[in-house]
């Protein structure tokens, strides 16, 4: 059993988030069970982790002072705190190691003045706990290239990622951030229509979910425009348009919209 302190990656939180990107990470062996180091509170999640996933535990944030990145996967309101007691830690290590944020409305000023050290801020969503979700990354003032790859490795294991200026950091949080809960409302309405009209629930519930993702899969293929895909499925007086006009009435497409507004509006709220 090697040292707590010779990790190469450090994981403050162990939670869904936490979880996700470990597991990931052993699954596509980009990390070593044993290079893991995950600090978390509750003593039964420690103990759950460990035995899981082989990785390292521990309660004190200190013990990932050595390690070569930081992952901050912790809730934004303790983030003070946090800092606090991992710079105790990094003022008397050698190390300088690569922090990274996935809190929300923490902006990469405020990491980069709690740590003075190489910072990057990312924003995954829901589906990265299935190794299906997409990331995006600002890097800070102090991150080098070998700092801007580590990330990118980090968060390709959970799914695809973008770099984006931190400007755009909250347009993200209201589309890809929030847009797993706009997706799953549009799959339970699609099943309780087919429900309306006469479909067993398992059934609607089956053909919705394939319906998306099988044209979630033909517009990545294919690359087509998503109008052209609703166009070639829209005959002339047929059921499709039928729908289609019918969608155009209730405002689907503006709703969505403004829902992505909205929710990129309240995530620039929170970081002020």
């Amino acid at each position: 059993m090697i040292s707590l302190l010779e990790g190469k990656l450090g994981i403050i939180g162990g939670g869904v988030m936490g979880e996700a990107l470990l597991s990931r990470l052993i699954v596509r062996e980009i990390y070593q069970p044993l290079e893991i180091v995950v600090s978390e509170v509750k003593e039964t999640r420690r103990d759950y982790l460990a035995q899981t996933y082989g990785v390292q535990v521990t309660a004190d944030n200190q013990d990932l002072a050595r390690c070569r990145a930081i992952i901050l996967a912790i809730k934004p309101q303790i983030f003070p705190e946090v800092a606090k007691v991992l710079n105790q830690a990094l003022t008397t290590s050698e190390s300088k190691p690569l922090i990274i944020s996935i809190l929300a409305g923490v902006k990469l000023s405020q990491l980069e003045s709690a740590f003075d050290l190489p910072v990057v801020r990312a924003m995954p969503n829901t589906p990265a706990t299935v190794g299906a979700g997409i990331t995006a990354l600002s890097m800070g003032s102090q991150v080098l290239e070998s700092d801007r790859q580590i990330a990118r490795k980090i968060f390709e294991s959970v799914g695809e990622v973008v770099e984006v200026p931190e400007t755009l950091m909250d347009a993200v949080t209201g589309l890809s951030g929030s847009g797993p809960a706009y997706v799953a409302m549009i799959v339970e309405a699609l099943a309780d229509g087919g429900v309306k009209s006469g479909l067993p629930r398992e059934i609607a519930m089956q053909l919705a979910l394939a319906t998306i993702k099988g044209t979630v899969e033909l517009l990545q293929t294919t690359k087509m425009h998503p109008a052209l895909l609703k166009d070639r499925v829209t005959s002339p007086g047929g059921t499709t348009i039928a729908g289609v006009a019918q969608l155009e009435k209730g405002g689907l497409r503006s709703a969505l919209i403004q829902a992505v507004q909205a929710a990129s509006a309240r995530s620039l709220e929170l970081g002020k």
